[in-house]
């Protein structure tokens, strides 16, 4: 299969003023409009990748415009927006949260990485026979893949500033039915009520990985645990973000390395909510990390982890070998993997032969 090349870019008409698009020398292509930034790879034949090329580009230059026409109405709890939306952007995103609202406060805006990027991806899909594609929206990733193909993208479990960001690699083949991947955590370019590092959430679709992973990780904690205060420092999100859809919750701004405990014990909390939204089959299953203990929920697909983690917790207990249950997980990875990405940004994404 032929890698991505992009011929010179023709914009749209209506290309918006101060948007970015650039055809990047590894073939990929670079959208930025305001905040929303994807990095594309889109593989098939010449053809192909221009007919998807110019369809990313023609769908890219309305997504910011619409998203902020309906801002007033994202920035509300999920059962108050509902039909106050309109886009397929937002509908997109108020479909991602609403089966996970019931008791637990969220806003369309938990799921907008994704939407955007499955509102991109499927657009591109429909206009052209690739045989691989991976829309990448500030490490919430749409991914489309051909009978037969893979993708092989790596998991960061610790997006510090120094840290090793490659924690393994995840490897998804189409029959696995993944076709969405989103990472939420403290440490990520959004806020978060919970203490996570990170986790990671695989479903059938961006925004609803995006809107699950922003829940689990908001669950990632002890509330009301004495013993957490002094390792936590938070914020009313609002004093972060004035316009913030938080609101005055407090949302967590450090994390001092924690008690093994305590750990294990904000990392069951996460876990059991990552477990109950698997068995809805609303998402394939979740990886939570925090400091060096992780945990896997559902069935994710395969994860190839370095023999320097301990083993993940599964049904509440640490798998034995550093294998998973659920999914076979190896404990090392099948070759070294490069340098990942932070969440926030975009990851490193290694494409099967």
């Amino acid at each position: 299969m032929m890698a991505p090349v992009h011929p010179p870019l023709r914009l749209p008409p209506d290309w918006p003023a101060g948007a970015l698009a650039a055809a990047l020398p590894d073939g990929r292509l670079h959208l930025r409009h305001g905040p929303i930034e994807l990095l594309i790879t889109a593989e098939g034949t010449g053809e192909a990748q221009r007919a998807a090329t110019r369809t990313a580009l023609a769908t890219f230059a309305t997504v910011l415009t619409g998203l902020v026409a309906e801002l007033e109405a994202l920035r509300r709890p999920a059962g108050s927006a509902a039909g106050a939306l309109e886009g397929p952007i937002a509908r997109r995103m108020l479909g991602a949260v609403a089966p996970l609202a019931g008791e637990r406060f969220v806003t369309p805006m938990a799921a907008v990485a994704g939407a955007v990027a499955d509102h991109v991806a499927g657009a591109m899909w429909a206009a052209a026979p690739l045989h691989r594609l991976i829309v990448n929206n500030g490490g919430d990733v749409a991914l489309r893949l051909a009978p037969g193909a893979t993708a092989r993208l790596l998991l960061c479990t610790d997006p510090a500033p120094g840290a090793p960001r490659a924690a393994g690699t995840v490897e998804i083949g189409a029959a696995d039915g993944i076709g969405g991947i989103a990472t939420s955590g403290w440490r990520g370019r959004s806020h978060s009520l919970g203490i996570a590092d990170a986790v990671t959430v695989f479903a059938a679709d961006a925004a609803s990985a995006d809107a699950a992973a922003t829940l689990v990780a908001n669950a990632t904690d002890l509330p009301g645990e004495p013993m957490l205060a002094p390792y936590v420092e938070r914020r009313p999100a609002r004093a972060l973000a004035p316009d913030s859809d938080l609101g005055d919750r407090p949302v967590t701004t450090a994390v001092a390395p924690l008690p093994v405990p305590l750990a294990r014990a904000a990392l069951a909390r996460g876990r059991t909510l990552a477990a109950s939204i698997a068995a809805r089959g609303l998402i394939h299953g979740a990886h939570l990390a925090l400091g060096r203990e992780h945990a896997l929920a559902g069935r994710p697909p395969h994860l190839s982890l370095p023999p320097s983690l301990p083993s993940p917790v599964t049904d509440g207990r640490r798998s034995a070998g550093g294998r998973s249950k659920a999914r076979g997980v190896s404990p090392a990875t099948r070759e070294r993997a490069p340098a990942g990405q932070a969440t926030g940004q975009a990851p490193h994404q290694e494409p099967a032969p």
